[in-house]
């Protein structure tokens, strides 16, 4: 924890006016970078050829942030802090690039941006601009985890980052429109899981600057009295720093500042010293200034500075309309850049001695390119909880509750390096997971009473007391992005609340990876539970497999898609996600009490090719099949299986082969993906012709993406079909005719001479008519499928 530095007066009115040197210096470039290609500090005169043809980007955010960030500089330096920034403003991209060019940070990572006019021309050309960096945010910017497109979750990342991170602080910057969003709402009460003893802080910065695209902003209407019995209620402690005069407010920002740092290290220190975990009141900022400040008052004979048309581009200049030049001019100069630059362009020296060195810099926190910090987990062997399933079908076990067990050694034995948490939203012990709260508890810094509450303590690696899937996902992005592992279970149909928040991480990994100097950062992980057909009544509305469609369409270096259909090929899939890096993994698994198939040697070779020929599960002894049936999913096996006893019982000459699919994705195109199966490799399994009949957890539209470029189209594909009820689990897989029934009509319908199998299909019709009658009157499923076992082929 860090002290003052005596050597520095950080209060005096010299060092206040080279704070305010370094503002305006962050401001001009900030500027010069929405509208200029060259002429970067202006001492030629203005040229069209100077200013670029359409400057695109925001100011609106920029001044208050700079602000900001130049005082958060400040007190780093004085009181040595590990802080890094993040900017929730969704657009605001040169206040990051900005101020880690002005640091050195920029031109360590991009030696070609030159501290010099030469690279402050390059700096400016390359924002917003073809070939350059984004308008916003983003991974090419140093010392950034959040990604502009993000908008409502910097908060919950904020959190995340200081998990397990006790001398870090996070300084998160909040729109006051990203305030306005479901997910910054839900995020306040994140500082219901932070312990003072263990995690870091985070030091929410509340930027109100009155207005939205073209709209004010909801909280900057409300009274200062309104916004502290707001945030007291909440359970932070409101600052406020409020007004538009430079001078004043780089004074009253100084004190205030002082006052939450040495309020936060009095929280740790008491914290520590007498192994008090209470949850406080920490600390957070409002920090209130015009919109636009210190740009045009107005333009056009209406007000630009503090209102919503500043939020772009104030002034309507670009190289075809240069008639508008000497208000920018006039706007730059302002700045006096010929006070804060020396000859060759480099900020002057003596305005950058106040700055943070090293990795004290907020662009080279080194939590900020976290890849480089990694410990691999450790992990147990995976067999020593695997079932005994050298009977196929014969052990009848909860797949999550198999993977608890597991889960829970990974737990015990990673405790001491503290790099491993498990998030949700309320859903743990619904998931089946309860064995990991044998060795943790819940994280929860609120009043525990007991014995109503259960697995609730001050410390714990379970984050799931909030019902809130933004915010489980947003903690889990946090944590993952700054170099620890875990991974966020939740019901399927509510992944689709953050299936945005996905995108927008596949977005970074993707850009991440095309930065040579980012490392690679431990995936995501994602499992649903409560799946489309097994949902214990709750109906239509919890029916929803669609992430898979989603995720499928993201570039598949990205992507995996797990879809077990036992205990031990889960516990399979984890024992390879959880050390991975680089991806975003969608585990799709049951929690329901399931017949058990593949040895964890089969489980093993499952997960490692992707897909596995199941020889005890098929007849055509290697050779060429009748019709070959295929599954991906828990409830598609069984019924696959089920499909293929029938079959073989009436048809005992028939050529079935039957493959298991888990790495779903495996089943692309080489095309399309380098992982993805060649065609031969694809018709050795599938066949060029012959019929496939593919249960599917998901909608069907998938699997036939992933065989239209492939020569056997002679494809039948049952998965959900968007019927849905509050009914018994084996009516749902009939009302989207993934049932056993429908799977033999479809297989014998699709044989040559299929009227031959009359009889079979008016069987098969039968069976569903008594099905329909059965559960109706009853309120379960039939008896022959609640008692089937799977019986060895002969």
């Amino acid at each position: 924890m860090g002290v003052p530095i005596a050597q520095l007066d950080y209060s005096s009115k010299t060092y206040l006016e080279k704070l305010d040197a370094y503002w305006r210096a962050a401001n001009f470039i900030s500027v010069g970078q929405l509208y200029l290609k060259d002429n970067p500090l202006l001492r030629e005169p203005l040229k069209a050829s100077d200013v670029k043809l359409k400057p695109i980007g925001h100011w609106g955010t920029i001044p208050g942030q700079n602000f900001i960030y130049a005082h958060l500089n400040r007190i780093i330096t004085k009181y040595d802090l590990n802080m890094f920034y993040i900017e929730g403003p969704g657009h605001g991209g040169q206040v990051m690039v900005s101020n880690s060019y002005l640091d050195g940070s920029y031109t360590e990572i991009y030696p070609e941006i030159t501290q010099d006019i030469p690279g402050l021309k390059k700096l400016y050309k390359q924002f917003s601009f073809p070939g350059g960096v984004a308008s916003h945010a983003a991974p090419e910017t140093p010392g950034s985890i959040h990604e502009g497109g993000e908008l409502g979750y910097s908060l919950s990342h904020g959190v995340g980052a200081i998990l397990d991170n006790p001398d870090l602080i996070s300084a998160v910057v909040v729109g006051d429109g990203e305030a306005e969003t479901g997910p910054l709402a839900a995020s306040w009460f994140s500082n219901r899981f932070i312990n003072p003893i263990t995690d870091g802080a985070v030091l929410p910065i509340l930027h109100l600057n009155g207005f939205k695209i073209s709209n004010p902003t909801i909280l900057s209407r409300q009274s200062k009295e309104e916004i502290t019995a707001y945030f007291k209620g909440m359970g932070w402690e409101p600052f406020f720093v409020e007004g538009e005069d430079p001078a004043r407010m780089h004074k009253e920002m100084a004190l205030v500042l002082d006052a939450i740092i040495e309020r936060i290290h009095s929280i740790q220190s008491h914290a520590r010293k007498n192994n008090d975990p209470a949850r406080p009141a920490w600390p957070m900022l409002v920090f209130r200034s015009p919109k636009g400040w210190t740009g045009p008052k107005e333009w056009a004979g209406v007000p630009n500075e503090d209102s919503f048309r500043a939020h772009q581009v104030p002034i309507p200049a670009d190289q075809k309309n240069m008639q508008h030049a000497p208000a920018l001019l006039e706007w730059m100069n302002s700045y006096r850049p010929e006070e804060l630059f020396d000859a060759n362009g480099r900020l002057k020296a003596e305005i950058a001695e106040i700055l943070p060195k090293g990795d004290r810099r907020m662009g080279r926190n080194p939590v900020t390119d976290a890849g480089k910090l990694v410990k691999d987990l450790r992990l147990p062997d995976f067999r020593n909880y695997a079932l005994d399933n050298s009977v196929p079908g014969k052990v009848i076990a909860q797949d999550m509750a198999v993977l608890g067990k597991y889960i829970a050694e990974v737990v015990r034995i990673n405790e001491e390096n503290r790099n491993f948490r498990i998030f949700g939203p309320d859903e743990t012990m619904s998931n089946r997971l309860g064995p990991v709260f044998e060795v943790t508890k819940r994280q929860w810094l609120d009043a525990i009473k007991e014995p109503n509450d259960e697995f609730l303590a001050p410390y714990g690696r379970v984050i799931d007391s909030q019902l809130s899937e933004h915010q489980a996902e947003g903690l889990l992005e946090g944590y993952v992005l700054t170099g620890r592992h875990g991974f966020f279970a939740s019901y399927e149909a509510f992944l689709r609340v953050v299936d945005s928040m996905l995108t927008q991480h596949f977005k970074w990994l993707r850009k991440a990876t095309d930065q040579g100097w980012r490392a690679d950062i431990p995936s995501l992980n994602v499992v649903a539970t409560s799946t489309v057909f097994q949902q214990d009544h709750n109906g239509y509305t919890h029916q929803d497999p669609g992430l898979l469609g989603h995720l499928a369409d993201k570039k598949p270096e990205f992507i995996r898609e797990y879809l077990p259909a036992d205990a031990n090929t889960l516990l399979a899939v984890f024992d390879t996600v959880l050390n991975d890096r680089q991806k975003i993994n969608l585990i799709v698994s049951s929690k329901h009490p399931r017949p058990q198939w593949f040895t964890a040697e089969e489980a093993q070779e499952l997960v490692g090719k992707g897909l596995k020929v199941i020889d005890w599960a098929s007849t055509d002894q290697g050779g060429e099949p009748d019709i070959v049936f295929a599954s991906a999913g828990t409830e598609p096996t069984i019924e696959s299986l089920a499909a293929i006893s029938i079959l073989h019982e009436k048809l005992p000459e028939l050529k079935i082969r039957y493959i298991n699919v888990v790495d779903l994705l495996k089943l692309r195109s080489r095309k399309l993906d380098p992982r993805g199966l060649s065609d031969d490799e694809f018709d050795r399994y599938f066949t060029q012709d012959k019929p496939v009949v593919f249960a599917f957890h998901g909608y069907e539209g998938l699997i036939k993406d992933l065989f239209f470029e492939r020569r056997n189209h002679n494809l039948h594909v049952h998965g959900y079909r968007e019927n849905g009820d509050i009914t018994t689990p084996f009516d749902m897989r009939v009302l989207n005719q993934m049932d056993r029934f429908d799977l033999v009509k479809e297989a014998v319908l699709n044989l040559p001479d299929a009227g031959e199998y009359a009889a079979i299909v008016e069987e098969m019709d039968a069976m569903l008519k008594k099905h329909h009658e059965y559960i109706r009157e009853e309120g379960f499923d039939l008896p022959e499928v609640e008692n089937w076992v799977w019986k060895a082929l002969k």
